[in-house]
């Protein structure tokens, strides 16, 4: 990983940057620890990227390590090409690159755990037209789905750390990922399930997500300022929200606003 300080807090904004460089001790003993976890209370993701100091042109290793090492332990497997804080990296979500990569890991997981989904992390910063093009290579490649988003290397608000490098998570990042997810799944026509993540504190952030297109939606920057029991709260508020809006369940609000935006029209 990179030498601390490289996570910054910044409450007045909800929001965290951090540029911690994939610190960890590898895929190996990350897989020991899998193994000797009896049991986890709900889906595991395996989220994979290349180490920092990997040439970009060397990445394909990394992954398909990776995925040997520990995409039979998960539930399913994100291929991470979004990260800010591991140089060259975004360059992956280039259409040739990118589908070449998916390829090379694809072929991996139908050999150590076939039929495992395959998710890919993608980018707030991603402009529209780029956005279309990581769904057409999604959808080509048949994935899972979409992980949306990252953290931004934005910075929207003035702040004595803002100057800090790294990828800024949090609040600050709510409507940058919520642009990019309405964008996949416009393209997609609501094809390719996305896995909504960013700036999420409440159940209207949540519910946002979905309506925007979200399938599911991840919480991480809310969960260390709120704590486990945001969740708690979460879930009856958003069941309220669901109610007031007349759906009986979660599915029925997904894409809701692409729903309503086609009925005023026409």
């Amino acid at each position: 990983g990179n030498p601390t300080p490289r996570l910054f807090r910044l409450p007045e904004h909800q929001a965290v940057i951090n540029r911690m460089g994939f610190n960890n001790h590898g895929a190996a003993v990350a897989a020991a620890h899998l193994r000797q976890r009896a049991w986890h209370p709900g889906p595991l993701g395996i989220n994979v990227g290349k180490n920092k100091d990997t040439p970009l042109e060397q990445a394909v290793e990394d992954y398909v390590a990776c995925v040997d090492a520990l995409a039979p332990l998960g539930d399913y497997v994100v291929v991470n090409a979004s990260s800010p804080n591991t140089p060259g990296l975004r360059k992956l979500q280039e259409p040739e690159q990118l589908s070449a990569l998916l390829g090379a890991v694809q072929e991996r997981l139908a050999a150590v755990a076939p039929g495992k989904p395959l998710f890919l992390k993608i980018a707030p910063d991603l402009t529209p037209e780029a956005v279309d093009e990581v769904v057409d290579v999604a959808r080509t490649r048949k994935l899972a789905g979409l992980v949306a988003t990252n953290t931004t290397v934005a910075r929207p608000f003035e702040h004595p750390l803002a100057k800090e490098a790294g990828g800024l998570s949090g609040a600050p990042v709510r409507e940058a990922a919520n642009a990019v997810i309405r964008r996949a799944y416009l393209r997609s026509g609501g094809a390719l399930p996305i896995i909504g993540v960013g700036g999420v504190f409440s159940a209207q952030d949540v519910y946002e997500k979905l309506r925007a297109g979200a399938s599911v939606v991840q919480v991480y920057t809310g969960f260390i300022y709120e704590g486990p029991g945001m969740v708690r709260r979460i879930l009856p508020a958003l069941a309220a929200l669901l109610e007031r809006d007349g759906f009986t369940s979660v599915s029925q609000a997904i894409g809701a606003e692409h729903r309503s935006a086609r009925t005023s029209a026409s």
